[in-house]
């Protein structure tokens, strides 16, 4: 985690130190007004505007060690949305109070300040409704395990009903006996939160909570454009209801690896893309579709599942073939945890 430290007096830079050194598992850049400036800091420049949109944009948290109200008016332009705005947490230069002002969930200021509190024996002044009551907080803990959240809007309202009635969940991940405050196993309900990769609604109002954890296998025509493939992988996959976001790797034969087209498309999905020699899918133990006129062009009897197959641990759709490309989708295991 990268972290922008602002420290503005000489006892706020006294703290800031104790920070730094107590976790040095993250990545500080500290700063303070040149007239108390110190070798470890860097400066604030006046006029500062500009130097606070900066870290802003880069930082994955801002920690302003100083009164709420100095951290409020420095970031204040540039405040968008939860889902993009960074961590932004307050703390007096004594280090008694921690106070996260800004993306406590998604972007982890509650957490982080929990740790900070921890690390000076200070006080996490956390202000979130779920948290209080205790309560599951959908958003948290989507950011916390690597989740993507399908509408936020939503997420807002699940966060809003969970503390007045229990949400109901559907899970495509295996899940454990004892669930958190607020949340039933339950298939059907007015609102509810689904936990995989499925584009399905099984709720009137259905919060899908996306994995990570498919494996696309694939092989494509030579010289196939990139519109040519996401045309044909988008379609295979709304035909079979998957969510193109639970994609994390795509695989294939050696005899891709200068396709252009399909590079392009592990580049679209900004997913990493392997490849893997005739052999090394050979040796992919399962029961996988044949063809021969595969098996003579490539020296394998399918690619697409084998490809998939590679680094995941059960094959969840065999081989589509449309316009040219062939798909097959592999799924690592993948349970859901609750602290």
């Amino acid at each position: 985690m990268k972290i922008a430290l602002f420290a503005y007096t000489r006892d706020g830079i006294q703290t800031g130190k104790r920070i730094i050194e107590a976790i040095p598992d993250f990545q500080f850049r500290a700063f303070a007004p040149e007239r108390i400036c110190e070798s470890e800091f860097g400066r604030i420049p006046s006029p500062s505007a500009g130097f606070y949109q900066e870290q802003f944009e880069r930082a994955d948290a801002l920690v302003f060690i100083s009164s709420c109200g100095i951290a409020v008016r420095m970031i204040a332009p540039f405040v968008k949305d939860k889902t993009t705005d960074p961590a932004v947490l307050c703390i007096d230069d004594r280090g008694q109070y921690v106070i996260p002002l800004l993306s406590g969930h998604i972007g982890g200021a509650n957490d982080l300040a929990k740790k900070i509190g921890k690390s000076l024996n200070a006080l996490p002044v956390i202000t979130t409704a779920t948290d209080n009551h205790k309560r599951f907080s959908v958003d948290s803990w989507a950011a916390r395990n690597g989740f993507l959240i399908d509408n936020m809007q939503l997420a807002k309202e699940i966060s809003a009903a969970i503390l007045e009635e229990d949400i109901p969940i559907l899970s495509e991940l295996p899940l454990p006996e004892h669930l958190p405050n607020g949340l039933v196993s339950k298939s059907s309900g007015r609102v509810g939160i689904y936990f995989g990769w499925k584009t399905i609604t099984p709720f009137e109002k259905t919060l899908r909570i996306i994995p990570k954890c498919l494996h696309l296998g694939i092989g494509c025509r030579r010289g196939i454009s990139l519109d040519g493939i996401k045309e044909s992988v988008i379609t295979i996959l709304n035909r079979e209801h998957i969510d193109i976001r639970a994609i994390q790797l795509c695989a294939s034969i050696d005899l891709k690896a200068e396709e252009t087209g399909l590079l392009e498309f592990c580049r679209y999905l900004n997913v990493p893309v392997e490849f893997y020699s005739a052999e090394e899918l050979r040796t992919v133990f399962g029961e996988f579709s044949h063809s021969d006129f595969v098996q003579k062009i490539t020296g394998v009897d399918n690619v697409c599942e084998r490809a998939a197959m590679k680094s995941a641990d059960r094959l969840i759709l065999t081989k589509q073939v449309f316009n040219g490309v062939t798909a097959a989708l592999g799924a690592e295991i993948k349970e859901v945890y609750f602290e």
